[in-house]
């Protein structure tokens, strides 16, 4: 489907309102719309919002040949896709000249300029390398997409993680999450792309044009720039001759964007960083109780197993079946013994040998017991007796 045309008023219109330097949305020349991050559940996943523009950033990553002219050096892939879902006027299955486009400028800016340290992705040189893929999605088109596709690419890389490994020998092993933490990415430094539209052979010029302002301008100029002022990369594209003073005028306005941009990466970075620590910290797993077990954290009934022939024997010999035996200690299942500390606090078993340890066994009748730490001087005086007749008995049979 073909894009809508601007009629002439609309044309007309705008052009008047940036002669006297207003814009549509209330901005002055050299604003930028309002920038909003958010991340995922996963790491290297987020979305930016640049007014009306979303770009969603997915990082992945996977083990791979490197190339042989960089046999010791990882491997950096950028993929932009925009879909009828951002604007009727793509097309989908067919890469328009502005998807390569933006493509192109998308490598040069982040692979080309070096902001990641790819020789830190090498496991095995010439062997396994880490294939390094970011994925961009364009959720909704209103101008201005290279920047939000700048944006979002830098702060999924800076949020990803890879998984840990380890070489030895010949034998590469790669750890879970659980096993091992994850680790970043070796980042240098954070190249933000910054766009101005010229109009009227370029006499007029604004930051961050819209859709609509794209439409009427009559060429585009892309500066490439970390907060160090450290130029990654320059096009432009229009067909109009810019002179030497506005190329320059236009490196400082990027400078200024780009460190305002990067402290609120960093901003929002450290804030997820501090979300995610509050969340592990609140998050514990629940002491499920069952009959006759001692559990900590979460189990299955009858944990312990099945009986062996001689537990067997001496709960024929120790008398009722209701009674809990701790060692020769009888307690009643009814009585309720004041324990160390709630209910919910995990119980803690130790494997001391001055303690003897404390056999628990299923109970027909499930009941919540709680039990009273012993000491090993108890436990052992309450124990003689029992151990005493069981051994007569044995020995008149």
């Amino acid at each position: 489907m073909k894009e809508t045309p601007l009629s002439n008023c609309e044309r007309r219109f705008l052009l008047r309102a940036i002669e006297e330097k207003k814009r549509l949305d209330g901005r002055q020349t050299y604003d930028y719309r309002n920038i909003k991050i958010s991340f995922g559940t996963d790491y290297g996943c987020c979305i930016v919002e640049l007014g009306k523009t979303r770009v969603l950033g997915q990082v992945s990553c996977e083990l791979v040949s490197p190339k042989l002219n960089r046999a010791t050096e990882g491997i950096l892939f950028f993929n932009l896709e925009l879909s009828q879902m951002a604007a009727p006027a793509f097309e989908p299955g067919r890469q328009s000249d502005l998807l390569v486009k933006l493509n192109r400028l998308l490598e040069r800016c982040l692979r080309n300029s070096k902001c990641i340290d790819t020789e830190s992705l090498c496991v095995v040189a010439g062997e396994k390398v880490w294939q390094i893929r970011v994925d961009l999605h364009l959720l909704n088109h209103d101008g201005n997409i290279i920047d939000a596709a700048s944006i979002a690419a830098i702060v999924a890389l800076c949020h990803f993680r890879r998984p840990d490994v380890s070489v030895q020998g010949d034998e590469v092993t790669l750890y879970t999450l659980e096993e091992r933490d994850p680790v970043p990415l070796s980042i240098h430094h954070m190249p933000i792309c910054v766009s101005f539209a010229f109009f009227q052979q370029g006499t007029y010029l604004l930051v961050d044009p819209s859709e609509r302002e794209e439409r009427v301008m009559d060429g585009l100029l892309v500066i490439a720039m970390n907060k160090h002022r450290e130029i990654c990369t320059i096009q432009s594209s229009g067909g109009i001759m810019l002179l030497k003073d506005q190329v320059l005028r236009c490196s400082k306005i990027a400078g200024v964007k780009v460190a305002e941009i990067t402290e609120l990466i960093q901003k929002a970075l450290e804030n997820d960083q501090k979300v995610s620590f509050l969340n592990l910290l609140s998050v514990s797993k629940p002491v499920l109780w069952t009959p006759g077990t001692a559990q900590i954290g979460e189990g299955i009934e009858n944990s312990w197993g099945h009986l062996e022939d001689s537990e067997k024997e001496d709960e024929d010999e120790g008398g009722s079946d209701e009674a809990v035996i701790l060692d020769g200690v009888k307690m009643d299942p009814g009585v309720e013994v004041s324990n160390i500390g709630s209910q919910d606090a995990p119980i803690v078993l130790s494997d001391s040998e001055e303690e003897e340890m404390i056999i628990l066994e299923p109970d027909k009748n499930p009941k919540k017991i709680r039990t009273q730490a012993i000491s090993a001087t108890q436990v052992k005086a309450a124990s003689k007796k029992p151990v005493k007749k069981r051994k007569k008995k044995r020995a008149a049979n």
